[in-house]
């Protein structure tokens, strides 16, 4: 059975939530006025143009755009989900998150977790009594400390040792949820049950909220099978989202201003102990857009670090191509290729974190790899291989965020390079009349700048009629505008805060912190009169329209009654 968070109890935590305490603890706030700043959390800047409105209960960026409530910022700030920030701001205040019956169908995955921390303990008891393990972490140079900190286990050379233990425990794990988590595999011709991992070091992958959602194994044994093994997907466990060390570099830097990609497990765990504690892994596949999507929640620069050879170019590319969206709002991406025959691990044992670091700060900015890349083996003097190069950036100018700096940069370089400013190519209407596009401007703002003034006093929607309502919530062109009008008109006391915080992590929501955004012109104005009057012209627009509809129709139907011309036969 699948539950929700009921909607009072996420605005209960909103009116109770100290919004100043919870940014407070995160971000260092000086008094200004009635308000809070600081510098932004979101993006770089020197000057604070950070806001956080104790009486408001919510905060805004005049920079970035960036605000909301405390869960909204939780979100933001820690990478979680919603349901996780809900969780997480409730658990700080003491309060526990009720649950209510859910109409869509689901599962209960505590079972699969259960199992995973069972496995950990486990892993964790073997590498202790394994001198074989010990050992060979010992010759990679990892020491006691960073063992413990990444929890590290081992997996015996044992075809059933984890699944006798796991299933006679004191706490007996039924054997379909050990399959069900990856943790045993089953023969389906003999229905013979097996351990999974055998005779290798184990890496416990974490999700945002600390809980084991899948395990990495590295043999050390001359035992059959891949040298590195990783978790199938399960329902907890999606390669394609998580990645592994991010919660132990969340846990280590508080506020992460960039974060390091490698390729495997000791990577990340050598860069750890060299003091380098910004580093994830992906989990045996290439990062893809769901990856960049967490990463640019946390950090505004990544950094991936590649082979120097093609594969190390391909991996590049294909990089840049799933980032490549994530780009704007002074997000960064940039190369770091190694040497021959190193990786992380090798080279920060070799030649020492400083050097590491120094390599990391002249790493490439992609873009730039990009345009070299392809411009690499053309003759731009000559127009074909212009013309080819203009054929080959079009893609990558497109997909950079739609009227970007970074998308303006492309265009203005692949300019310089071939006179082609890669531009959008379709074609552009015609333009209105200036009476048409007057009109439509002001028929098209209506609604934005009503839902403005309902922002900032939800308590219009308490004095509407029953007429206005319907009026307002069954606007086609605006459904935003709609969805919110029927929110206020059944919760009279609700307040900013909570409207911006019904509409967290959903369609909407930016929309709604720009038009909040604005507000600061709006403290100037008659709110009541500005307010009422545009509800006068929306009911003049649309008596109009029915007007307009109910003329047409009337037009139909007397075409429709006049008699046909006749050929003359």
């Amino acid at each position: 059975m699948a539950y929700s968070i009921p909607e009072s109890f996420i605005n209960e935590l909103h009116e109770r939530a100290d919004i100043v305490a919870v940014i407070g603890s995160r971000v260092a706030l000086k008094k200004g006025g009635k308000d809070f700043l600081g510098l932004c959390p979101f993006h770089e800047e020197k000057t604070p143009s950070f806001s956080v409105s104790p009486t408001k209960n919510l905060y805004y960026c005049f920079g970035c755009g960036a605000g909301g409530g405390a869960i909204k910022f939780l979100q933001e700030f820690e990478g979680l989900s919603f349901v996780e920030a809900v969780e997480s701001l409730a658990a700080s205040m003491g309060m526990e998150v009720p649950r209510q019956q859910s109409r869509t169908p689901g599962r209960d995955l505590k079972p699969l977790f259960d199992a995973m921390g069972a496995a950990e303990s486990y892993f964790k008891s073997q590498l202790r009594a394994s001198s074989q393990a010990k050992d060979y972490l010992q010759g990679r140079g990892l020491t006691g400390l960073m063992a413990r900190d990444f929890n590290l286990g081992f997996a015996p050379n044992s075809w059933s040792g984890l699944r006798e233990t796991l299933v006679g425990g004191s706490h007996p794990i039924q054997p379909n949820v050990l399959v069900e988590a990856g943790l045993v595999s089953r023969n389906d011709e003999s229905g013979r049950e097996y351990d999974r991992f055998r005779e290798r070091i184990m890496f416990p992958v974490r999700d945002s909220r600390g809980r084991i959602v899948a395990f990495g194994g590295r043999l050390i044994g001359d035992g059959d099978g891949p040298k590195y093994m990783n978790s199938p997907e399960t329902p907890i466990f999606h390669k394609s989202r998580e990645l592994y060390g991010l919660f132990e570099a969340r846990k280590s830097v508080r506020a992460l201003k960039s974060l390091i990609v490698v390729e495997g497990y000791m990577d990340v765990i050598a860069l750890a102990q060299a003091g380098i504690r910004n580093v994830v892994a992906a989990l045996g596949t290439a990062t893809g857009e769901e990856h960049y999507r967490k990463l640019y929640s946390l950090a505004d620069e990544v950094i991936c670090c590649f082979d120097g050879d093609a594969a190390g170019r391909r991996a590049a590319e294909k990089a840049l191509d799933s980032a490549l969206g994530y780009l704007s709002g002074g997000r960064r991406l940039r190369f770091m290729f190694l040497p021959d025959g190193e990786d992380p691990d090798t080279l920060v044992r070799g030649h020492g974190a400083d050097d590491f670091r120094r390599r990391i700060g002249t790493a490439t900015p992609a873009i730039e790899y990009l345009f070299a890349e392809l411009t690499g083996g053309l003759d731009l003097t000559a127009l074909d291989d212009r013309a080819r190069l203009a054929d080959l950036a079009a893609p990558y100018v497109q997909r950079a965020p739609s009227g970007s700096p970074l998308q303006q940069v492309m265009r203005s370089r692949l300019r310089e390079l071939t006179g082609v400013g890669g531009a959008d190519t379709r074609p552009t209407p015609a333009p209105a009349p200036p009476s048409q596009r007057r009109q439509g401007r002001s028929r098209d703002r209506l609604p934005q700048q009503l839902l403005s003034l309902l922002l900032k006093s939800p308590s219009f929607a308490a004095k509407l009629d029953p007429a206005d309502v319907d009026l307002l919530a069954n606007r086609q062109d605006s459904p935003l505008f709609a969805e919110v009008v029927r929110y206020v008109a059944t919760h009279a006391d609700a307040d900013a805060a909570q409207l911006l915080g019904r509409w967290s992590g959903q369609d909407g929501h930016t929309e709604l912190l720009q038009l909040y955004g604005r507000q600061s012109d709006l403290d100037r104005e008659d709110l009541p009169g500005n307010f009422w009057g545009g509800l006068e012209q929306l009911r003049e627009l649309a008596g109009r329209q029915q007007r307009s509809e109910l003329l047409r129709e009337r037009l139909a139907e007397y075409d429709g009654k006049q008699p046909s011309a006749r050929v003359p036969s």
